[in-house]
């Protein structure tokens, strides 16, 4: 992380030179907010290009609000403090309204869909995020010949890339409305070099998937994810993941993770990932954190207090949450993953079988030495909600519990369930949790929040999972609000300062004289996720003017089309 400083007024009239951090304590003081607001007289005198004054600035650090105003030019934070008089291009009057650092959404899928579909990013911008992290096990790079036959086409271009420095450049040169950083899928390098099949790497290949890791930390990411509960993640031992983990940490990295479990070896899984982490060097951040299955619930609990005294004992370990009760997870998970040994395919085209079918039965019935999903939602298929299927699938199933949707299909549950795994890429929201791991989580210091979803346009798309329209702002509207769990100020610093610095983004996250302008301006009464299962295609509401670099994306309630999002690198946050 790269140390920044700025120039504050002392006392005697001289310069006094403080860290950025420093200079945000003193700036928040009301005492001294002429002070940072004064600099010099040339930058009195210079005008801003956008003066937000009135505003209840909620500066991302968690501490009490203070009533300001805000100048932005270019794209940074210019001043802060009493600007009264001062002359601006724009003055944006909040009325009293919060003005806070942009959101950070800690886990955010893809971005490849910002270029082939790029009205999916309002889903993003109207709940205030202005930054994301892609990947989890999956990501955009590195690809192969197997992994990326065809590359998207956009505006009548086919799009291909092998390294993050190719596809970065295609997404600069096309142009994005929000910031991205990227980390490498260990899923992603696993698939290049060793296919689908439940392998394991020789010496020579383990090398190979270690420099793809390199290349992709030297192009800027900020470290390796995998997503465990999947094939071929789920065929990766703790020795390969540690191996090339240390790669990223030698570029500073961190490893974040989905673990391998979630439910009743979640414990278990916790003490993997930080043994991976400890080995290979690096950091630790634990996507999605929670207890799935009612008979697990009470780990959840445990889960934290494990987290907490690894970081008593000087482990950096951190985690997300996304508030909701139900999960999202492709159907075809419900079924043990030792199935898709060989290949996802072939494991698919047997179940035609009635035997094998009535086999996968016996197993999903009466084990759980996995992470059984179905006994997770109480052996209840009405509790397992179908957001997404592909084409060939009957439409109408589409936000229908698979006990629901074997009546359209008119067949029995199971054979509904069977048919729909056949199908490939059927998506699932499992209700599986409940609100009090939810309270426990965020009552945590060490953790932040995450959509799990990439951005979605409701005109391509036929339904999602709600967190993909409104997680950020219903942690406002229900956590803050109505249930007191979070202050307000506690809930920003959560979802941008907290994030930006595990991310490594020194210059966001914080309002501040020289960081970066993102902003979001709302009514924290007004604000409100409008999603709902079985009808999520809604934007949030209440988000009535976000900046990226400076730039208005929602500019008094309106989307814009300005492109000015950045590719964030590792270290400095900055496209070079």
């Amino acid at each position: 992380m790269i140390a920044r400083h700025e120039s504050v007024t002392a006392g005697d009239g001289g310069p006094l030179r403080l860290p950025l951090h420093a200079v945000l304590g003193v700036c928040l003081l009301g005492a001294v907010l002429s002070a940072c607001a004064a600099g010099s007289e040339s930058e009195v005198a210079e005008p801003f290009d956008v003066l937000i004054s009135g505003a209840r600035i909620v500066d991302g650090a968690g501490n009490p609000w203070v009533r300001g105003d805000v100048g932005l030019r270019g794209d940074r934070i210019a001043a802060v403090g009493d600007l009264s008089g001062q002359p601006a291009a724009r003055t944006i009057d909040a009325a009293d309204r919060v003005v806070s650092p942009g959101f950070i959404d800690m886990m955010g899928q893809s971005s490849v869909v910002l270029v082939t579909d790029p009205p999916s990013a309002e889903s993003k911008l109207r709940q205030g995020i202005t930054t994301y992290l892609s990947g989890e096990g999956g990501s955009a790079a590195p690809q192969s010949d197997a992994t990326q036959p065809e590359g998207p086409v956009v505006n009548g271009e086919e799009l291909r890339w092998r390294t993050y420095a190719e596809y970065f450049a295609h997404v600069e040169r096309i142009g994005i409305p929000i910031n991205v950083v990227h980390d490498v899928g260990l899923t992603q390098v696993r698939r290049v070099v060793l296919g689908e099949e439940d392998v394991q790497p020789t010496p020579e290949q383990l090398e190979e998937m270690k420099a793809l890791v390199r290349q992709a930390m030297e192009d800027g990411a900020v470290g390796t994810s995998t997503s465990l509960i999947y094939p071929p993640a789920v065929y990766a031992t703790t020795e390969e993941l540690v191996e090339l983990t240390r790669v990223a940490g030698e570029y500073g990295g961190t490893y974040f993770t989905h673990m391998r479990n979630e439910s009743h070896s979640v414990l278990e899984a916790i003490r993997e990932a930080i043994e991976i982490g400890v080995r290979a060097g690096t950091p630790v951040h634990i996507y999605h954190l929670k207890a799935a299955g009612q008979e697990n619930w009470p780990l959840m609990a445990e889960a934290l207090a494990l987290i907490d005294s690894a970081r008593v004992a000087g482990i950096d370990v951190t985690a997300d949450i996304y508030p909701y009760i139900r999960n999202g997870i492709g159907l075809g998970s419900f079924l043990h993953p030792r199935h898709y040994a060989g290949g996802t395919g072939p494991f698919l085209e047997t179940l035609s079988d009635p035997a094998v079918r009535a086999e996968l039965r016996r197993e999903v019935e009466t084990t759980s030495d996995w992470e059984n999903w179905y006994r997770h939602v109480g052996m209840d298929w009405d509790r397992v909600l179908i957001v997404s299927a592909p084409d060939e699938v009957d439409e109408r199933v589409i936000n229908l519990s698979i006990a629901e949707a074997a009546d359209i299909l008119g067949t029995e549950e199971w054979d509904a369930f069977f048919d729909l795994v056949q199908a490939g890429g059927v998506s699932v929201n499992p209700q599986s949790m409940n609100e009090e791991q939810k309270w426990q989580a965020l009552r945590a210091e060490f953790v932040m929040i995450d959509t799990d979803a990439s951005p979605t346009n409701p005109a391509t798309t036929a339904s999602a999972h709600p967190r993909a329209f409104g997680a950020f702002p219903r942690v406002i509207a229900k956590y803050v609000r109505e249930d007191g769990i979070l202050s307000l100020e506690d809930a920003v610093r959560r979802m941008t300062s907290l994030a930006a610095r595990r991310l490594g983004l020194a210059d966001r996250g914080l309002i501040a004289p020289g960081m970066a302008a993102d902003l979001v301006i709302f009514d924290p009464d007004e604000v409100r996720d409008v999603a709902r299962f079985g009808d999520a295609m809604r934007y949030a509401e209440g988000m009535d003017f976000v900046f990226v670099n400076g730039v208005a994306v929602i500019d008094d309630g309106a989307l814009t089309e300005a492109q000015p999002g950045r590719l964030l690198r590792r270290e400095t946050g900055e496209t070079p």
